[in-house]
This record gives structure tokens, sequence and C-alpha cells, in this order.
């Protein structure tokens, strides 16, 4: 049975759990979003919706929050095999999302600018504050980038150690990867959606582990090492 007090079943749980719910809040973020049916421009768009507009926000956030913590737990997975590779991938992926996730904040900025000035007057406004140094170095370039390609890097990390097959890394580098170059549309749907599936299967996977498989995956037991020995022979 589940207890929070049990390590090993809380972090496989958690992990299991967030694969699911971060790359799912990104794509109903997508669909809520009034700019992906409409204006893309969040000025005139939040005009137009501004309920929905703040919701599409507020899920980004805690999507791009959540994907960390579930890049931490995978971490796990690679213990053994892909260490260097894994850990680099990782921490490009937990960097990158976390920056993505600030650079939220800019949109109650975009949106009270196309309130009360001509779109064109308020996006000049807007582009001056968020092309400042200390915005572009400091939140912008490069972190936001190191997410897209750190999280399908970490995957790959993943399926080197027999985990998952390949073409879990493969579908998440096409769907958020492949996205870039597509405008911010109706066109975005498939291509978020693949990650979503891909992670979900992986997030099962994690889910149906025993705490058993999920503890042969730290380090043995050499001296200095702490290995939950206590579930050497547990199962779920």
């Amino acid at each position: 049975m589940f207890k929070l007090s049990d390590s090993v079943a809380f972090r496989r749980t958690v992990t299991g759990v967030l694969l699911f719910v971060a790359p799912l809040l990104q794509f109903v973020a997508l669909l809520v979003d009034p700019g992906t049916w409409g204006d893309d421009r969040e000025m005139v768009s939040y005009g137009d919706n501004p309920a929905l507009a703040q919701l599409e926000s507020l899920l980004y956030h805690w999507s791009w929050v959540l994907v960390p913590i579930a890049a931490f737990g995978l971490l796990h997975l690679v213990r053994k095999r892909s260490v260097v590779f894994g850990h680099i991938a990782g921490g490009m992926t937990i960097i990158g999302y976390i920056s993505v996730s600030a650079l939220l904040l800019m949109d109650p900025v975009e949106w009270w600018f196309g309130q009360h000035y001509p779109v064109e007057q308020g996006q000049k406004m807007f582009d001056e504050v968020f092309n400042l140094p200390g915005v572009i170095f400091g939140f912008t370039l490069p972190w936001i980038y190191l997410g897209m390609l750190g999280l399908p890097l970490l995957l790959l990390a993943v399926s080197r150690t027999g985990f998952v097959h390949w073409w879990v890394p493969a579908v998440v580098a096409v769907g958020y990867l492949g996205s870039i170059p597509v405008p911010y549309s109706p066109l975005t749907i498939p291509f978020w959606g693949a990650p979503v599936v891909a992670l979900g299967y992986l997030g099962l996977k994690v889910l149906r582990m025993t705490n058993a498989e999920w503890a042969s995956y730290y380090p043995s037991a050499d001296p200095g090492v702490t290995t939950p020995d206590s579930y050497a022979n547990t199962t779920a």
C-alpha cells in the first residue's frame, strides 16, 4: 500500500503522475488559448477572451513548473547507465523549463498594454521592455531553448538504459522541436499532442514498476553509498 513515508513509492508515483500531467496541461493550454484560434498577438487575443487568456497562462505556468520535477525523477533511471549524458540533459531540462515559466510574467504586461494602447504602440513598448539585456540574457537566451533540447536528450538517455524504446524520445523531439518553425496556431496541436502520448506511456510504465524494480536503479551498495536495502526483495 502506498504511504507518504515510503520514499521509494513516493518518488516513483510522483514521477509517473507528473509525466502524465505536465505535458497534458501544456496541451490543454494550447487548446484554450484564444491566440491558437485567432490572432496570435496576445494584445489582441486577450481582448477577445480575457478569462481564457489568463487560464492559458496559468496552465502553461504549472506545466512548465512540473516538467523539471518529472525530469528530476527520471534522473533516477540513469544512475547506472548514461550517467553523465543523462544528468547533463536533465540539468538542461530543469533550467530550461524553469526559465520558460518565468517568462510567463510577460503575459499580463502584454495584455495590459493591449487594453490601454493601440496594438502597434503597445507592441513597441512591450518590445522595449522585454528586449532589455537583463531580460534577454537573464531569462531568454539560451535558457529557454535548453528545455526543448534537454527533455528529448534526457529521454534518449533513459532509452539507452533499455527502460523504454527509442520511439519515446523520437516522438517528443519531433513534437516539441518540430513545432518551432510552425506558426502558433491549430497546426501546433498535432505536434504538442504527440508528446502527451509518448510521455504518458513512459509515466504509465513508471507507475507499473514495483518498488523493488525502482530501487534496483540505485547504485550497488558500495562503501559510502546509501541504498534502500529494505526494498531489495520488496514488490509493490
